[in-house]
């Protein structure tokens, strides 16, 4: 009954979180969330810097991530300590290679792209947990069962964190005037219109006001919905399911999304992050057919739920958010002029 419950309650909140990101989100009042002041120019105004929406929606993201992951492993009673530092190491790696892999593909330095991340996060999960196994001088986190955890997490964290790009405005779909006219009629009501001359889809490509294919709507739901699909495989034991799954979807629609989408993914007609995620569908299917079964108990839902209270967990949790939104948040393609006076008519 707990899991049904929570199954329905999270596919609610999330439908509720999705719904409003895509209505609201594409609108010029949602990308800048606050300018900070630095510093006093001679004119008497101050320069500073913009944080983002995009910072704040991707920390929930990678949050979000991190407590499933936590909740599904922990549901198996397994080591704390394992799960976090398996945590701690693969973000330390993804998080860098975020925006190391989008200055090699795209050749710019102020961008990042989940897409490279991912990759990275996809060759490098199985040797990390053997790493924290060997870390650890004992088999911690089976590998099925991690993988699988590792996996749902991976697309929840990426569904929810498309509604970073659809404030920042990238990531975005090709006008609808330059689809075939079966595409124009599919998505003559589900659309995505972006407003405002700071967001990308505007100073990249000029396409603020278009209507454009909602590619960043449609992985939100398409990666939530198979996150939760997955998340009930799991806790029904079918732990190799539950991986293959959410990574062969994610990956899959990687390759089909690129067709729909209009911002730049380097010279190539078929493009990096497409070779990436062609490569990652074998890879996965290979690390499924190798990782060996693992005998564990049930998973006790109750008891995944249960660990996100421990102070541990939740000092964690505030780490990573704060962490994410400074590291993501700090816009460095916008700039802020600030000048401040007295409202005389209050004093």
């Amino acid at each position: 009954m707990l899991t049904v419950f929570f199954l329905l309650l999270f596919s609610l909140l999330a439908l509720a979180y999705l719904t409003w990101g895509v209505r609201v989100l594409p609108r010029e009042r949602w990308q800048i969330l606050a300018s900070v002041p630095l510093k006093r120019q001679d004119n008497g105004e101050w320069s500073g810097v913009n944080l983002t929406f995009y910072g704040l929606l991707t920390a929930n993201a990678y949050a979000i991530a991190l407590a499933t992951l936590v909740v599904l492993l922990r549901s198996l009673h397994l080591s704390l300590a394992a799960l976090l530092l398996l945590a701690f190491l693969l973000l330390a790696l993804c998080v860098p290679a975020s925006r190391a892999v989008a200055r090699w593909v795209e050749g710019k330095a102020h961008t990042f792209t989940v897409g490279g991340a991912v990759f990275v996060g996809i060759l490098a999960a199985p040797w990390l947990v053997g790493l924290v196994n060997l870390l650890l001088w004992q088999p911690a986190l089976p590998l099925r069962p991690t993988l699988a955890a590792l996996a749902i997490a991976y697309a929840f964290g990426e569904g929810f964190g498309r509604l970073a790009c659809i404030s920042f405005g990238c990531c975005y779909g090709k006008p609808l005037s330059a689809c075939s006219p079966r595409l124009q009629r599919l998505f003559h009501r589900f659309h995505l219109v972006f407003e405002g001359q700071t967001k990308k889809i505007a100073y990249a490509d000029g396409l603020h006001g278009c209507k454009v294919v909602p590619v960043q709507a449609l992985t939100a739901f398409l990666y939530v919905g198979t996150g939760l699909i997955a998340t009930a495989l799991f806790l029904l034991q079918h732990y190799g399911t539950a991986f293959l799954l959410p990574a062969l979807v994610t990956q899959g629609w990687r390759i089909a999304s690129e067709l729909l989408r209009a911002d730049y993914r380097g010279e190539q007609r078929f493009s990096a992050y497409q070779w990436m995620g062609l490569f990652s569908l074998f890879y996965v299917s290979a690390v499924a057919l190798w990782a060996p079964a693992a005998v564990v108990g049930v998973p006790d839902l109750a008891a995944g739920l249960t660990a996100l209270w421990r102070p541990e967990i939740l000092l964690s949790l505030a780490l990573l958010w704060w962490t994410l939104f400074l590291y993501t948040g700090c816009s460095s393609v916008t700039g802020v002029a600030l000048r401040f006076h007295v409202r005389q008519e209050r004093i």
